[in-house]
């Protein structure tokens, strides 16, 4: 389930993305809305009190250090990881700094998902609404077929790399303890700044809010 749920996330969402490109767009933010919600309430339920049940030292340092890092990460990838996507459709090419910011950031969020089997479904959440916007504007380009599902079949297969790599026998208690306190930082910046921006010009959207609440409380209960 961790290696395939991933991947299944984005596969999904680049058939949505090609079935119903036009017709998804408020779907799609909803979807973004309850993404970021359950995300983050994934995250502070359970991953947050896990880690810092586990006594590591300088857990607050490494999430502001995983919070940086993200900040860093969008800044390449022009803020795909949380809807945003900026870019020139005109492009022939492949974005190599959007897809190797996107595979880092994949990477990362994979690492901790065989120690939290409930993160596993935040994430594949968070995968979807990002696959049918990364999708929506690969399609929208003028790049090849070809290069898109090459693209996206490797941006899919960073999560269960990480998660693989986190399975190795190397890594010391501290070590994964460490390297999850970054991945809390990257997660709370990438869901925090989905919320913040759920709601056009700051308005009030009681569909988005009630969206909101629903990711909450699934989260909660979970």
């Amino acid at each position: 389930m961790i290696f395939i749920l991933p991947v299944a996330a984005v596969l999904l969402g680049f058939i949505l993305a090609l079935l119903f490109k036009p017709a998804i767009n408020n779907a799609v933010k909803l979807l973004l809305a309850f993404s970021g919600a359950f995300l983050l309430s994934i995250t502070i339920f359970e991953f947050l009190p896990e880690l810092y049940a586990s006594g590591s030292k300088n857990i607050g340092l490494l999430i502001m250090a995983g919070l940086l890092l993200q900040i860093l990460l969008e800044f390449l990838s022009r803020g795909a990881e949380h809807g945003h996507l900026h870019l020139d459709q005109n492009t022939k090419t492949i974005p190599w700094l959007l897809f190797a910011s996107l595979c880092v950031h994949s990477a990362f969020e994979g690492f901790p998902l065989s120690q939290n089997q409930d993160l596993v479904y935040g994430i594949v959440v968070h995968k979807i609404p990002i696959a049918i916007i990364i999708s929506s504007f690969l399609l929208a380009s003028n790049i090849s077929r070809i290069q898109i599902i090459i693209f996206l079949l490797l941006f899919a297969l960073m999560t269960p790399l990480g998660s693989y790599l986190a399975t190795l026998d190397f890594w010391s208690e501290s070590i994964r303890n460490d390297i999850n306190a970054l991945v809390v930082g990257v997660l709370l910046h990438v869901s925090t700044t989905i919320l913040f921006e759920s709601s056009k010009n700051h308005q009030f959207n009681a569909t988005k809010f009630g969206v909101i609440l629903l990711g909450i409380g699934l989260a909660y209960m979970l």
